[in-house]
C-alpha cells in the first residue's frame, strides 16, 4: 500500500481511539495547524513562542489585541486563582474563536501546572498525546510529546499508582520522536501490562508499537487479548484488520474493516476505509 493511504487509516485509527479511550478530551471544533513548518523534512527545535507567533499570525487584528490583552493580564495576576482565570480564558479563546490546538492544550497545560492536580495534568497530557500522534510535523509531534511527558511525570509525582498516567508516559516515547528507541516505552508500557493484565489502554498502546515496529504477530496477539476482554472494541477492531492486511491476509482484513465501519463516524474516515476494502477486492 501506498503511504499516502496508510496515513489515511491511521488517521482513523487514531479518531477511534482518541473518542473510545478518553471520550470528548478537546473540543469538537476541527482545528487548523500553525503554519511555518515543512512537515517533510527534519526543522530545529520550536518552542512555544515560536508557536504562538506563527498562530497570531492567522488571526485578524481585533483577535490579536484580544488575545494581547488577556496575555498582558496574566503578569498582573498576583494570586493563583486570577492567574488560572486568564489561563482558561486563553484556553477557550484559542479554541471557541481561533480553533488553533497548539495553544489551547499550552493554556490548558499550564493551567495545569499552575493548578497541580492529579486530574488536571494528565487531562492536559493526553490533550498532547492524543493531537501529537495525527501530527506529521516532527519538530511540532516532538514538542508535543516533551509536554505530555512533563505533565505526566508531574502527574505521577502526586499519584505514582496512576497506571493510565504511566501508560501515557510511556506513549510519550513511543510515538514522540523523543527517544532514540522506541524500546524506553515499550519497557514503561509493560510495567503495567505485566501488573494487570486486563489493562486494555496498555495493550492498545503495545500493540501500536508493535504495528509500528513491523511486529504483525505480537499486534495481532495484543489485539486478539482486547478483543476478548471487551468484545467490539473499535479500535482494537480497526487495527487488527490494519495488520492482517500488512500480513498480506486480504480476506481477514476485509472481514475486519467491515466490522469497523458501523464505529466510524468520521465521513472522510468511513470513505477511507471503504475505499481501502473496494481495492483489496481486486
Amino acid at each position: 500500500m501506498k503511504k499516502p493511504q496508510w496515513i489515511t487509516i491511521g488517521i482513523a485509527i487514531i479518531l477511534v481511539a482518541g473518542i473510545y479511550i478518553f471520550g470528548s478530551t478537546v473540543p469538537h471544533k476541527k482545528y487548523v495547524q500553525p503554519q511555518g513548518n515543512d512537515t517533510r523534512t527534519e526543522s530545529p527545535a520550536i518552542s512555544i513562542d515560536t508557536i504562538l507567533a506563527l498562530s497570531k499570525k492567522q488571526l485578524s487584528a481585533e483577535q490579536v489585541v484580544r488575545l494581547n490583552t488577556l496575555e498582558n493580564s496574566i503578569s498582573r495576576g498576583d494570586v493563583k486563582e486570577q492567574q488560572l482565570k486568564v489561563y482558561h480564558q486563553l484556553a477557550h479563546y484559542w479554541a471557541d474563536s481561533a480553533g488553533i490546538f497548539e495553544p489551547y492544550a499550552w493554556y490548558q497545560a499550564e493551567a495545569a501546572r499552575l493548578e497541580n492536580s492529579e486530574k488536571s495534568l494528565t487531562f492536559a497530557a493526553r490533550l498532547f498525546l492524543d493531537n501529537l500522534q495525527n501530527d506529521e510535523s516532527v519538530p511540532r509531534r516532538k514538542w508535543k510529546a516533551l509536554q505530555a511527558r512533563d505533565l505526566f511525570e508531574r502527574s505521577l509525582k502526586i499519584n505514582p499508582d496512576n497506571d493510565s498516567a504511566k501508560v501515557g508516559l510511556g506513549a510519550c516515547y513511543l510515538f514522540g520522536d523523543i527517544s532514540t528507541t522506541p524500546m524506553e516505552g515499550i519497557l514503561k508500557i509493560r510495567e503495567v501490562v505485566e501488573k494487570d493484565s486486563t489493562n486494555l489502554y496498555a495493550q492498545m498502546m503495545l500493540a501500536q508499537g508493535s504495528l509500528i515496529s513491523g511486529q504483525y504477530d505480537k499486534a495481532l496477539s495484543r489485539l486478539q487479548t482486547i478483543n476478548r476482554l471487551q468484545p467490539g472494541n473499535p479500535d482494537a477492531v480497526l487495527m487488527m484488520a490494519e495488520v492482517y492486511e500488512r500480513m498480506g491476509d486480504k480476506a481477514n482484513a476485509l472481514i475486519w474493516y467491515q466490522k469497523s465501519l458501523p464505529f466510524i463516524k468520521q465521513p472522510e474516515a468511513k470513505t477511507a476505509i471503504e475505499k481501502r476494502m473496494e481495492d483489496l477486492k481486486k
